[in-house]
């Protein structure tokens, strides 16, 4: 069934007044009799600022949708992907058969869903693990958003139907052995021939590329030195895949390296609308709007997890629950997945609009990151030597975590881009002057 006839099924059993569809122990959204005297309504932990009350039913169904597809197929398999470091092939053609794969995008096959239900099923996949949210991520924002943005007619008749589906595999092509964070510097090339283009250079940290069927590679073109984007297929002469093994992190889904020597595409793999950097920033801003929501999933279910265990676990013959700096950590950690899916929500909002600046998606993106990895890392403790158990599951979560605060824009880089620096020392530096003129006056 699809995301959308799913979705709206999920809305017509809530406005008759059903339990939630994932747990039928849930009660339905808050109604107007919920309400007080005070004007209060009941606090509810699991959502401290009633995010709920703020989506469209159709929102509020898609996410149950994804929650129950994750928590009942995905959940299951992680710790075996996480242990033995493969890749699930059935994964994506599940994700594909609800509308999970580009589903912002309109036709070909795609969903057609509002940026926010984006979000919200980022946020469900990571609350499994970050490397399903980062196989379905590439898959969205960074193959299917090009092609869907820069491509051609043909492109888009070609590629997207079945990457909806989750028949093709694809992955994005940016980061280089000697550029991460340093793209304007990339030395793959592309020259131009009578019958297309030669492209020749490597890639690597590249999410889905020993699987890929397809290939985003950007290139920077011989004859005027702009970067441009070009579609590579997977078993062209000269192009090789392999896989990077022994990570520490993001072990449930498949990363490696890209490695082009003198591969021959036709004139027809280039992306006709893809010209410079700022297309492939575009595809970034895309996937890290995703991320944001994403990682504070994760810290949900690192809270989850280390919440069940405090309960349980006696020390002192007490509870480690009772115990304040227990406590603590656990609250600030909740204050934050409430804080950061807000300010999600926003950025979700201006995006619908058409009110949104790539800076926000940023500012956004860095915060919810470093809150996650902070909060995560900090309610780790709480779970003692069981830290050390991937059955725990907060440790896994702790190490993808550290990867989602450096990829798509690692934590120290935004800021400059943000342009926070400029503001503050500019602060610093006339209040500084000010003060000077005041003491000198006072002489």
């Amino acid at each position: 069934m699809s995301l959308l006839s799913s979705a709206r099924r999920l809305g017509v059993a809530r406005r008759i007044g059903t339990k939630s569809y994932l747990n039928p122990n849930q009660p339905a959204l808050f109604s107007s009799s919920a309400v007080g005297r005070s004007g209060y309504v009941k606090y509810n932990s699991d959502d401290p600022l009633n995010l709920e009350s703020m989506l469209s039913e159709e929102e509020v169904a898609i996410r149950d949708t994804a929650r129950e597809y994750c928590q009942e197929n995905l959940f299951p398999r992680v710790l075996e992907g996480w242990r033995t470091e493969q890749f699930n092939h059935d994964i994506l053609p599940e994700m594909g058969k609800l509308g999970l794969l580009g589903p912002t995008i309109q036709g070909y096959g795609c969903a057609g869903v509002n940026n926010v239900s984006y979000g919200l099923i980022a946020r469900e996949i990571e609350r499994v693990d970050s490397g399903y949210r980062s196989t379905a991520s590439v898959q969205s924002s960074l193959v299917m958003h090009p092609i869907n943005e820069f491509g051609s007619d043909l492109q888009k008749e070609k590629y997207l139907p079945r990457l909806a589906k989750g028949e093709l595999v694809g992955c994005f092509g940016l980061t280089e052995p000697n550029h991460g964070s340093d793209p304007a510097g990339m030395e793959t090339t592309a020259e131009e021939t009578d019958g297309g283009f030669i492209i020749n250079g490597s890639k690597t940290w590249i999410s889905n590329a020993p699987v890929a069927d397809v290939f985003i590679i950007w290139a920077r073109c011989k004859w005027d030195e702009k970067v441009r984007g070009f579609i590579l297929e997977k078993g062209m002469k000269g192009l090789e895949a392999p896989a990077i093994k022994n990570k520490v992190a993001l072990r449930a889904s498949i990363t490696g390296s890209i490695f082009m020597d003198s591969v021959k595409v036709t004139h027809d793999a280039l992306l006709p609308k893809a010209k410079g950097l700022s297309a492939a920033f575009s595809c970034l801003n895309s996937a890290r709007y995703g991320i944001s929501w994403g990682v504070m999933g994760a810290l949900e279910d690192c809270i989850h997890w280390t919440l069940a265990y405090a309960l349980e676990r006696k020390q002192f013959k007490r509870p480690l629950a009772s115990f304040q700096l227990v406590q603590k950590k656990l609250v600030d950690a909740q204050s934050e997945v409430a804080l950061g899916l807000q300010a999600s929500l926003q950025v979700g909002r201006l995006k619908d609009a058409g009110k949104l600046a790539p800076e926000m998606v940023s500012m956004v993106k860095r915060n919810n990151c470093g809150k996650a990895l902070q909060h995560a890392r900090t309610i780790l403790d709480i779970l003692g030597g069981n830290a050390c158990s991937d059955e725990y599951h907060v440790g896994r979560h702790v190490a993808n975590l550290q990867v989602t605060n450096t990829y798509e824009g690692t934590h120290v880089r935004p800021p400059s881009s943000l342009g926070i620096f400029e503001y503050v020392f500019a602060d610093i530096s006339l209040n500084f002057r000010t003060s000077m003129v005041s003491s000198s006056a006072k002489l």
